[in-house]
């Protein structure tokens, strides 16, 4: 059992946390969660001694121990490959099996019938019992098993870890934390460096992990999968929920409006006893009442509500309407040097697609959407860029292209929107940066901070095809819904690189798969597509293991699938279908006011009142005008319709 006790925590005047007291048992896997800053993080450095707290303390059993994940800085042994790396987690088993060996060889000089030779082999035995119970023998599977989990191939086990990127240190220090399986696992952000692969592995491991999980996510699919309790930063303290993530959701609403009410109720209370002490103050009639309640007042224990968020809404600008196919790629060959990535592949994304890149790590799908962006060449073949296209691309690099003299209010007027300075400052909100926070220089911003004002600079000059690489990474939940209701309704057309389902799921219609090699396209969302290929996958062990014959599909299960496909389907029609029928209200609406504005003109006094006659003309020139518009919309809708039912058609 953990347990924080009266734990406070003040940066200067400011309180981060303050008495915070939490148990928590084995076995239970905790969601914790709250706004950027409010100590999340530096909690889990407190839980694991990396931090000390101003007052309180930690407990925990004599031996309990913590495993700690941060979210960036792990640093191996660069003299080590990856599975050496990895397995000096069990120094002490390795230091019994050198021990072993020592023996063994000590043995070997010594006569059989000595006391030497007796004590010797009396302390192998005992180390081979001590061996036998932490399961000494089955170590290098285990290793090799979370290892190929987490995204790593064979050939990388025995690669320096020099060779990998920052985002693979991670995983080899997630996987060095997962094989020593501490009494509490704590880990921030792990779900950035993963793909989606990696991700549902990751998911089934912890769901079955023994000891305690204590996790801080901005991926809510993550945070329900795997968590079963929520800890929830308020009003500096911490509130406790018996679920998931949408579990504290649906509860925190509840509370928040019956809060609300609660906090009216006591106001008009407030308002009605001072009025009551200002009318009858000065009366000595009723002193003795208004002394009871100046009192009253004085006890009452004030309701408080949390500063609310205002509601930001990002939109992108109209975009330019493009040809119906937007870019093609045929018989593209990309290599670098003796690596070939792509070999002879056909892709083709058209008007409206909203396409989400999925697939294991060093598969090829950044350097497929830079072919897309036009920032990387092709070693052969052609890349087409349709008719009057404009990609607009955001990756996490482009953070390090902003001038670190300038200040992120600076940078968004660089971007040449000709947005107002009040409008620019709501935008940098969206993507947390408040108040001053504007007017820090991008040299003294962190990673994140920088990759969020990026994000932030290329939405202004967008284009029509939008190409974005983990777009997510670094922003938090409000964050991420603003990015979302704004790409859900943005009319031109989306690639996105992206683990998070939760944040894909409502705006992708297509999923494409990019594994070594080759490429393959899902017409549907993540969930979607996770779910068929799931389904494939279990279909084709079945064959395996029938020799080889193909097994036909039950009538039970071939339903299954038709109506997974007409779920699909519907999820991709009902957004269009709601457009469509919106429009053809406000074609409705308009048609009626112009046959109103045709009779009025057709009557012979119109033309008396030369004032009117301009107003009623000019708003009959509006209308139609309106009406050209919307009935181009309808077309593109209506033919966006027929486009995904034809599609359904022919799977």
């Amino acid at each position: 059992m953990l347990q924080l006790d009266n734990l406070s925590l003040h940066f200067g005047e400011r309180t981060l946390f303050e008495d915070l007291s939490v148990t928590i048992n084995k076995g239970e896997r905790i969601g914790l969660v709250g706004p950027n800053g409010a100590g999340k993080s530096t909690l889990l450095k407190i839980i694991a001694g990396e931090q000390k707290a101003d007052d309180g303390y930690v407990k925990m059993g004599n031996a309990d121990t913590v495993g700690y994940l941060p979210q960036d800085g792990v640093e191996p042994d660069p003299n080590l490959t990856v599975f050496k790396e990895v397995e000096q987690v069990f120094e002490e088993i390795l230091s019994l099996k050198d021990r072993q060996i020592e023996l063994q060889q000590k043995m070997s000089t010594l006569s059989a019938d000595s006391d030497d030779h007796e004590k010797a082999l009396e302390e192998f035995g005992s180390i081979q019992h001590q061996l036998e119970n932490a399961d000494a023998y089955s170590l290098g599977a285990d290793i090799k098993r979370v290892l190929k989990g987490l995204g790593f191939h064979e050939e990388d086990f025995t690669r320096p870890t020099t060779e990998f990127s920052g985002g693979w240190l991670m995983r080899i220090a997630l996987a060095k934390l997962l094989l020593k399986q501490p009494s509490y696992l704590l880990l921030d952000e792990p779900t950035n460096h993963l793909d989606i692969e990696s991700l549902r592995w990751i998911e089934n491991f912890l769901k079955n992990y023994e000891g305690a999980v204590i996790l801080v996510s901005h991926d809510k699919a993550f945070l329900n999968s795997v968590t079963n309790r929520t800890l929830a930063f308020q009003h500096g303290g911490l509130k406790d929920y018996a679920g998931n993530y949408s579990f504290y959701q649906k509860k925190y609403e509840e509370e928040l409006e019956l809060l609300k009410k609660r906090y009216e109720n006591q106001q008009k209370e407030i308002k009605q006893t001072q009025e009551f002490i200002d009318r009858f103050r000065y009366k000595a009639s009723k002193a003795k009442q208004v002394q009871s309640r100046i009192k009253q007042l004085e006890k009452m224990e004030k309701i408080e509500l949390e500063d609310e968020q205002s509601e930001i809404a990002f939109q992108f600008p109209a975009p330019e309407r493009a040809g119906q196919v937007v870019i093609q790629l045929r018989d593209l060959v990309k290599k670098y040097g003796d690596n070939t990535v792509f070999d002879g592949i056909d892709y083709e994304v058209e008007r409206g697609d909203k396409i989400a890149v999925v697939g294991p790590n060093g598969a090829g799908k950044s350097t497929l959407i830079r072919i897309l962006a036009g920032l990387e060449p092709v070693t052969s073949g052609k890349r087409e860029l349709g008719y009057n296209v404009t990609p607009g691309y955001f990756a996490q690099h482009q953070a390090e292209e902003l001038n670190p003299k300038n200040t992120a209010l600076d940078e968004m007027k660089l971007a040449g929107s000709r947005e107002s300075e009040t409008r620019l400052r709501t935008i940098l909100g969206c993507f947390l940066f408040e108040g001053d926070d504007v007017f820090k220089k991008v040299r003294v911003l962190s990673g994140g901070e920088k990759s969020r004002l990026a994000l932030a600079k290329m939405l202004l000059n967008s284009g029509n095809f939008l190409i974005f690489d983990e777009p997510t990474n670094h922003l938090d939940m409000r964050s991420k819904n603003i990015l979302q209701q704004a790409l859900d309704q943005f009319e031109g057309t989306l690639m996105i690189v992206s683990h998070d389902r939760d944040f894909l799921d409502p705006i992708v219609n297509k999923t494409l798969e990019i594994q070594p090699g080759h490429i393959k396209t899902w017409l549907g969302n993540i969930s979607y597509y996770l779910d068929k290929k799931a389904f494939d996958d279990s279909v084709d062990l079945e064959q395996d293991n029938d020799s080889g014959e193909s097994k036909k599909l039950s009538r039970k299960e071939e339903r299954r699938i038709e109506a997974q496909k007409r779920q699909a389907l519907s999820k991709k029609l009902n957004p269009l279908k709601k457009r469509l029928g919106k429009i053809e209200n406000e074609v409705e609406t308009k048609e009626v006011r112009k046959d109103e504005i045709e009779e009025m003109m057709a009557k012979p006094d119109f033309y008396d009142n030369s004032d009117e006659v301009k107003e009623i003309s000019l708003e009959y020139e509006l209308i139609k005008t309106e009406l050209a518009e919307l009935m181009h919309k309808w077309e593109e809708v209506a033919g966006r319709i027929e486009f995904v039912e034809n599609e359904y058609e022919e799977q």
